[in-house]
């Protein structure tokens, strides 16, 4: 999930990374308020998920009411890269000595995080030569490590001391969030030596944004999304092609995490709750179907106030309905579940021992 720019600086404002005043709306009554508030000149950003928003007319200085009520409704009528205006930034101009680059993303090959820095900002970082790259494991940037950087990138007095301050602030925001991309570009050095992030970029890994309930806010629910939650469940799309069915939400995210390890794509993440019932799993069933990519259903169930045959009776009738024909890979255990085995034997479904087994063999079978 990408955020927008106004979504990356209030994560950004939270770790206590230097901003200067913005405020994001959504149409021009809206606007003037804000405008009202900030005080001229400032500048209106157009809110897309995309790049290049100061080349298509994006970005536009305002200096006066008479500027604002022309360009306003002009840079919320733009369409980027086929992205229509999300919402507009209004935010204070600044005075600018030098301009950037900082980033932090997570090096998947290498399985550690790795730091970006550049003297050169405000352009593509694939198009600056002047790089710093460092890797620095999984855990927060150290001081020292954040020192190091800015000696490297040649700063000094105020603008290594507040360098060094939003690197390890940006870190802790990069690896509190699980995120796979914290990007500042430009972070400028304004006349007095501070440095400020004038732009934001913050892209979170889907696999893990259930983990953050407070990320759930910047997330546009698909129609399925929606659905599942007025059926009393949770279900969050993700783009693999492995649907992953558990009861407890710690239960199945680390059956997410080992089917990752794996080297399984998981499609979804779906909880059928403490309270579920044939019903609730069948209509669950019914989402999981309308997923195109979905290609095998992981089912890891603990019995407990849920009896597994429940879910064993939803899957039978799913199948009788011709709902799914999806090969099933299951490790059931607790309430009832040799009852459930015994109930699916002979169906798509395949019983497994352990849930490594089931994992195993669902990604196995979804690359036949």
């Amino acid at each position: 999930m990408r955020l927008l720019e106004f979504q990356a600086k209030e994560l950004f404002r939270q770790y206590g990374i230097n901003l200067l005043p913005s405020k994001a709306s959504t149409n021009i009554e809206e606007g003037r308020r804000h405008a009202k508030e900030l005080g001229y000149p400032f500048v209106i950003k157009i809110q897309v998920p995309v790049g290049g928003r100061g080349k298509a007319g994006g970005i536009q200085k305002c200096q006066n009411d008479d500027e604002f009520d022309l360009k306003y409704p002009q840079v919320l009528g733009l369409t980027i890269k086929g992205e229509k205006a999300r919402a507009i930034l209004l935010e204070k101009m600044a005075d600018i000595k030098k301009e950037l680059y900082l980033s932090m993303f997570l090096n998947r090959s290498k399985r550690c995080y790795t730091i970006i820095a550049s003297p050169e900002g405000g352009v593509e970082i694939e198009s600056v030569k002047n790089q710093i790259i460092r890797e620095v494991g999984l855990g927060n940037v150290s001081e020292q490590v954040a020192k190091e950087v800015a000696k490297e990138m040649k700063l000094e007095g105020k603008a290594a001391d507040d360098f060094v301050d939003i690197l390890q602030k940006l870190s802790k925001l990069t690896i509190e969030k699980e995120a796979e991309l914290a990007e500042i570009n430009p972070l400028a050095i304004m006349q007095d030596g501070s440095l400020m992030a004038l732009d934001g970029k913050f892209v979170t890994d889907d696999n893990s944004n259930f983990r953050h309930d407070e990320l759930q806010k910047y997330q546009e629910k698909t129609e399925i999304e929606e659905r599942a939650e007025k059926s009393g469940f949770s279900l969050v799309e993700l783009d693999g092609n492995i649907a992953v069915v558990g009861n407890g939400a710690g239960l199945v995210m680390s059956t997410l995490d080992m089917l990752s390890d794996n080297g399984g794509k998981p499609a979804c993440f779906l909880d059928v709750g403490g309270g579920a019932t044939t019903e609730s799993v069948y209509e669950a069933l019914t989402l999981i179907s309308k997923m195109s990519r979905v290609k095998g259903i992981l089912v890891n169930l603990y019995g407990g106030i849920v009896k597994t045959t429940v879910v064993a009776e939803a899957f039978l009738k799913a199948y009788d309905d011709k709902l799914i024909d999806l090969p099933v890979y299951a490790r059931l255990k607790g309430t009832e579940s040799e009852k459930a085995k015994k109930m699916l034997k002979g169906s798509r479904t395949k019983i497994f021992d352990s849930v490594e087994d089931a994992i195993n063999a669902a990604v196995m079978g979804v690359k036949k």
